[in-house]
């Protein structure tokens, strides 16, 4: 699979930048007619300028430029012992990551990362002998996973309802005292706390699967932001829920650890009993059912229905085919000349 690891740089590419946006520009506006020889008056390395001409000049819904990334192929990337060399840029940078990898796709450049696409080799795939269940929330704890096989049940990311709240509030002063720039680096802010925070949780749900040979169930929540039945309280809570996120997370993980991953349909699973499996009684976070006298959280009861189901659908299928992590540490960064 193809994965992108995000390094922070301190190299002015200002310049560079500021050509590629005119390139991309002039292939938006003569599109399907140009090559390299069409925007060499703009004095970027024909290396970069030939794939921007082929991103932008072949996109029929382009019609202008706002954030641009310098774009270089794997065959003008040049990498010996952890060094990786542009000769078009004349720069080099220390390139060390954890994963295994083959080879580098292709390099992306903007003012403050270089992104890296490499090869990675993914583990075979193990059978499962048990199987974790995850249940979404909005509300409470974000996730609630829960294991057939150890009995363990994990509650996670309680603190982001919190966040959302937190933040939703400074945007209100924000907006009223209109300052608007405060404000798109304030949302910043709080997309980049609900980033980690997915990234932690997706990590150990899957670290403790691979350490138990368990695979993971999750609920087939398309289109739930479409759903008319809630009260209108609760759009705040649900459009501030970053579960997608959580779920490519998540699966590209599972695929490089060798965790299955199975989807299921999400009817009744916060409604039935785990215990017998008849319609119970839900009340915010208390579930009780009314048949065999099973009371728990509700968020947990879902979690063991979604870890007892055995209605799999297809194999889940992310719409994005590689994904984006921050390295740990800052790389030392080297101008060759």
């Amino acid at each position: 699979m193809i994965l992108t690891i995000k390094i922070p740089h301190l190299i002015d590419f200002s310049d560079e930048l500021r050509k590629a946006k005119q390139v991309a520009r002039f292939a938006i506006n003569n599109k399907f007619k140009i090559t390299t020889k069409h925007v060499k008056q703009f004095g970027l390395k024909a290396a970069i300028s030939n794939q921007i001409i082929r991103k932008y000049g072949n996109d029929k819904k382009s019609k202008d430029v706002k954030n641009i990334k310098l774009v270089i192929p794997n065959y003008h990337v040049k990498v010996k012992e952890n060094i990786v060399y542009i000769p078009c840029l004349k720069q080099s940078f220390n390139f060390k990551t954890k994963y295994q990898y083959s080879k580098i796709n292709q390099i992306e450049i903007d003012n403050k990362y270089f992104y890296v696409a490499i090869n990675v080799q993914e583990e075979p795939q193990i059978q499962p002998q048990g199987w974790i269940g995850i249940d979404r929330n909005t509300t409470g704890h974000c996730i609630v996973a829960s294991c057939d096989k150890t009995g363990k049940v994990m509650m996670l990311g309680k603190s982001a309802d919190h966040v959302h709240k937190k933040y939703r509030s400074i945007r209100k002063q924000l907006q009223r005292l209109k300052k608007y720039k405060k404000l798109v680096s304030i949302k910043k802010r709080e997309s980049n706390i609900t980033k980690d925070m997915n990234h932690k949780m997706s990590t150990k749900i899957v670290k403790y699967a691979k350490e138990n040979n368990c695979g993971i169930k999750l609920e087939k929540l398309t289109g739930i932001r479409n759903n008319k039945k809630h009260v209108k309280s609760f759009n705040f809570s649900l459009n501030s829920w970053s579960f997608y996120q959580f779920e490519l997370f998540t699966l590209y993980k599972a695929k490089l650890q060798g965790v299955k991953v199975s989807y299921i349909e999400p009817a009744y699973t916060s409604q039935n009993c785990s215990k017998c499996g008849l319609l119970g009684k839900r009340s915010g976070k208390l579930f009780k059912c009314s048949h065999c006298g099973h009371t728990c959280h509700s968020d947990v009861n879902a979690s063991w229905n979604i870890c007892y189901s055995d209605k799999l659908l297809e194999e889940p299928k992310p719409k994005k085919s590689s994904l984006t992590r921050g390295c740990s540490r800052k790389p030392t960064t080297s101008v060759v000349g």
